[in-house]
């Protein structure tokens, strides 16, 4: 179960941003379970969508044990790490495709915690949203969270600045699309002149001028990514009090995506 769902090269990848033990001076105390099979209980949650307390012992650690270790990671941004680490072994292979990229978000329920507000499609309900950026094939490239009455066109500076230096196969490292598609959300001239003041050609839908079908030429491929991140179960509804913790999960989604484009 554990090599199944943490193949030996996603652990590769890992061992280079987890932080490491912290040693205990007095000494004893008990064994701290492996990254590996902490890891593994990690992606099982997300993936499934169970709760810590229904993991199964195959794994050996407890969810209490692998959620304090979940924590850990979390604070240390290991999973921002990973999934910038996983796009530069792409972009070492020619990918991703700079040419063209979309920016969207998606609504999910939320039971409570930071960063949740009245979703106004969803007569009013307390939600979150995960804004994401991807590039032409739809890989995520830069990815936030907000409450649900956040209107998308206030994240568009956050997420274009969020996009990490990635490595190319020739030149230096890049981080900006040269095009970046959205929808009639994003509809402002404020942030037109934004893009083209760092260079970025922007495609962004008029209202009442375009249709909505005639947007779905190039935006299909994040809505595809949208339902990717349903393989991720565990954001279907969001479960998590801290903000920290609901955008981890996005996170490991985010990474699980690139990483299986990468042995595609």
């Amino acid at each position: 179960m554990v090599e199944r769902l943490v193949p030996d090269e996603l652990w590769e990848l890992f061992q280079r941003v987890v932080p490491l033990a912290p040693a205990r001076p007095q000494g004893g105390g008990r064994r701290r379970y492996g990254d590996r099979e902490v890891l593994a209980a990690i992606i099982f949650v997300a993936t499934t969508g169970c709760t810590w307390r229904q993991l199964p012992p195959v794994f050996g650690p407890s969810g209490p044990t692998a959620h304090r270790r979940f924590t850990e990671w979390s604070a240390a941004r290991v999973w921002a790490k990973l999934h910038r680490v996983i796009l530069d072994e792409l972009g070492s292979r020619g990918s991703p495709d700079w040419s063209r990229c979309a920016i969207d978000s998606v609504n999910m329920r939320a039971l409570k915690g930071e960063l949740t507000g009245p979703n106004p499609v969803d007569r009013g309900k307390k939600g979150s949203k995960i804004h994401l950026i991807t590039e032409r094939t739809g890989l995520p490239i830069s990815v936030g969270i907000s409450g649900a009455n956040l209107h998308d066109s206030q994240a568009l500076e956050p997420l274009v600045r969020g996009i990490p230096p990635i490595r190319s196969r020739r030149g230096p490292r890049r981080r900006r699309p040269a095009k970046l598609h959205a929808d009639k959300g994003y509809d402002y001239d404020h942030l037109r002149r934004w893009l083209r003041s760092r260079g970025i050609r922007h495609r962004i839908a008029r209202r009442g001028v375009e249709s909505s079908p005639r947007l779905g030429r190039h935006r299909w491929t994040i809505e595809r990514m949208m339902s990717w991140l349903g393989g991720c179960r565990r954001l279907h509804r969001r479960y998590e009090r801290k903000a920290e913790h609901f955008l981890a999960f996005a996170g490991i989604a985010a990474a699980l995506i690139c990483y299986r484009r990468l042995t595609a």
